[in-house]
């Protein structure tokens, strides 16, 4: 089944990421990050200095040293200055920030770019970003803080801390604290429903995360295999909260923030002054958005700092600031990844520690070096802390707009320079380079793997032939043609120039797994590597005639969503509607859901890394006739409801007590028309185009007039009963 529109929750879902080097890459429009402007050499020019005042330190006995010599670091400083240029340049970030801890120390401190397109005001060391899954570091060391003053165990069970901590699956109950924390608890993966807000800190989603877990079932086995999980540390804040019978934000500012004099550091809930925040931006609005409030604080709505985000990276170092005991440090830094199902244990960005996204990363294993790294994504920030604990050095990057994944390849080039400088390395090794492979004749028994395979970008079709060919199509996109690679004496598939290659791997829970090991070089930036499973073979799903005909009369349905707050930046990313329609020979799913009955559809992506990360289960349900969705806490309803925008010049539009969206279509004697609408408080009015595309969201432009276009929507968004005054314009 082919999805024209992927429900909105799946796009929504996917906001915090480890980094996005670690999607998958293998059709033509590349899913990676290696789509960018042509490579070309740029000599930056004159970058924005601090002026003498701003090099004092700001604070008596801050780490946020601000003072160092020109002659400290002077070739790191150059390679930090280039790079982030082409950061602002070639890869998208309006603005980047940086900072290099080195023994305690800032020793370097920088940033490119722009603080917004409105003003010509400079950055400084004291704008904020938001960290996204970085803030999964505070988290965990507020767990790891209870730990050390014996008020949590790792490996007690969740249940005996979160007495109402219920799910609709009886495996709940082997959920231990370790496992929230690597990633490893089975839990579906990111419950966000009005969690991502534009200027407003609701606490809804902490406040009803615990009933929405009652409703859910686990993907797996508790402790089976780590796959990026969003909702382990939502969890874990709310064992913290439990425990200390305090709120979050109090907690980390007593014992992390304060301090370690952090000030630069604050959550959605924090008294601070937003102007810190550098401006963003999104693709077709062309004035800056309001403040992007991750109400999901221990998963991701942490705002900090370069500077400041070193300064907490010395909880980490051999010479730590004494937040942590050593024993506890060194139990986030073990390789948790390998305690369930995994791919072989070699070069990779990616590897879960205890709240780390990798505690073995490439390429610092290639001289030795431990490195701990954690990237994190929204819409609209994003950021990549990278330490070196036995080195005490540690980098944070952080940025408007760009990824995660160009943030942490500045942090790598950046140590790397600064480990060559000090003289703790020889010098920087070059980056790896590949041939064209040599083929040799596939094995008879590797034919058995072809088949149809299921990913978290769609099914791929697999074919092998006897001269040693593997053709990847993907059925879903058939626009995308096919990819070949050849078979190789090593027993992989190899592509033309070398770099990447895919090889089958029966694992022990039964799952036929298509690894991918890729290497990925950034013009201008830096080179790295990922080592994962990227699909999982599937037996295509064949249904019976009846429940065959329930599904076929959604074909071609859409379903508007209904229960998402006004303040939602879903809405500023497309009509957040689906629509139902079929792929041949793929009639039994809803997207990559296994259809199981008339009108239910559940997720099958089984397997570790980012392979089954953030899945939910599709159900279809009546209701005063009409027919709804309940995809992952969010509700959608059948189109059939959805009637023509009223052509009287004046008229209400009042929100039922359910506190719904109200959707319209624009009618054909509405087209081209303006409207004027008075707003009450707290509301909004969110107008689309025929293709989905934003016209206008009343939050974000302040506007209270709109042009209607033709054969588009329009929604009205408020508390219960908010009334809107719509009236037509001569």
């Amino acid at each position: 089944m082919k999805m024209k529109r992927r429900i909105v929750t799946l796009s929504l879902i996917m906001l915090i990421c480890t980094s996005s080097m670690t999607a998958l890459a293998i059709n033509n429009t590349s899913i990676g990050p290696l789509t960018i402007k042509s490579a070309y050499d740029l000599i930056p020019g004159k970058l924005q200095t601090k002026t003498s005042s701003e090099l004092v330190l700001k604070k008596e006995n801050s780490n946020k040293a601000k003072s160092f010599s020109t002659s400290d670091y002077t070739d790191t400083k150059a390679v930090a200055e280039k790079k982030a240029f082409y950061m602002t340049t070639d890869y998208g970030s309006l603005s980047v920030q940086y900072a290099l801890i080195d023994n305690g120390k800032i020793v370097l401190s920088g940033n490119s770019g722009i603080y917004s397109k409105e003003n010509t005001k400079a950055l400084t060391a004291d704008n904020m970003y938001g960290i996204g899954s970085v803030s999964k570091m505070f988290v965990t060391t507020a767990v790891m803080k209870l730990v050390d003053e014996g008020k949590i165990k790792l490996d007690t069970p969740i249940t005996e801390y979160i007495k109402d901590f219920k799910m609709a699956d009886d495996r709940y109950k082997d959920i231990t604290v370790r496992m929230l924390l690597n990633h490893s608890s089975g839990l579906m993966g990111s419950s966000f429903s009005n969690s991502l807000l534009f200027g407003d800190n609701d606490t809804y989603s902490h406040d009803t995360f615990l009933e929405q877990l009652k409703l859910q079932r686990l993907k797996a086995e508790p402790g089976a295999y780590s796959v990026y999980c969003n909702d382990g540390f939502t969890l874990a804040q709310i064992l913290v909260e439990h425990v200390t019978g305090i709120d979050y934000t109090t907690y980390i500012t007593n014992n992390f923030v304060s301090p370690l004099k952090m000030e630069d550091t604050k959550t959605p809930v924090s008294e601070f002054d937003r102007d810190r925040l550098a401006k963003t931006y999104y693709k077709g609005i062309s004035n800056y958005l309001p403040v992007e409030n991750l109400n999901v604080i221990g998963a991701g709505g942490v705002y900090s700092s370069a500077e400041d985000l070193c300064t907490f990276a010395t909880t980490f170092t051999k010479n730590s600031n004494g937040i942590l005991s050593q024993e506890s440090i060194k139990a986030m830094e073990n390789k948790e990844y390998l305690n369930g199902v995994w791919t072989d244990d070699t070069d990779n960005t990616l590897g879960y520690g205890l709240g780390w996204d990798s505690v073995n990363l490439y390429p610092f294993n290639q001289y030795n070096i431990k490195a701990l790294s954690k990237g994190g994504d929204s819409i609209l920030y994003h950021s990549n802390l990278t330490v070196l604990p036995e080195q005490n050095m540690a980098v944070a990057v952080v940025s408007s707009s760009g990824s995660s994944s160009y943030d942490q390849i500045l942090a790598q080039e950046i140590l790397l320079a600064a480990l060559k400088e000090k003289g703790a390395i020889n010098g920087i090794k070059q980056d790896k380079t590949f041939t064209a492979p040599e083929k040799t004749t596939v094995p008879t028994e590797v034919k058995k793997y072809e088949g149809l395979y299921v990913s978290p970008s769609g099914f791929i079709d697999i074919k092998i032939d006897k001269t040693g060919i593997l053709s990847l199509s993907f059925p879903q996109v058939p626009q995308n043609g096919s990819q070949t690679f050849v078979y190789t004496k090593d027993g992989t598939f190899v592509s033309s120039e070398g770099a990447t290659s895919f090889k089958f791997v029966e694992e022990t829970n039964g799952e036929i797994y298509l690894k991918q090991t890729s290497c990925q070089s950034l013009p201008l930036l830096g080179q790295t590597i990922f080592n994962m499973y990227i699909a999982q073979k599937e037996n295509v799903n064949k249904l019976t005639e009846s429940v065959s005909q329930a599904w076929a009369k959604r074909d071609g349905k859409k379903y508007f969503l209904l229960n998402e707050k006004y303040s939602s930046l879903v809405y500023m990313m497309a009509s957040p509607n689906t629509q139902v329609s079929f792929t041949k020979g793929l009639e039994g799913y809803l997207g990559l859901n296994r259809i199981v009955d008339d009108n239910s559809a559940i997720a099958i992506l089984n397997g570790p890394g980012v392979l089954s990360r953030d899945l939910v289960d599709y159900t279809f349900y009546k209701k005063d006739k009409f027919e709804y969705l309940s995809a992952g806490g969010y509700i959608f309803v059948e189109e059939d409801v959805i009637e023509n925008l009223s052509i009287k010049n004046k008229f209400t539009c009042t929100i039922n007590k359910d506190g719904y969206a109200r959707w319209y279509k624009i009618g054909a004697e509405s087209v081209n028309k303006k409207i004027t609408v008075k707003i009450p408080k707290n509301a909004a009015v969110v107008v689309y185009d025929s293709y989905g595309v934003l016209v206008d969201d009343s939050l974000i432009s302040d506007t209270k007039e709109v042009t209607l276009p033709k054969d588009g929507t329009i929604v009205f968004l408020g508390d219960a009963k908010a009334e809107f005054n719509i009236e037509y314009k001569e």
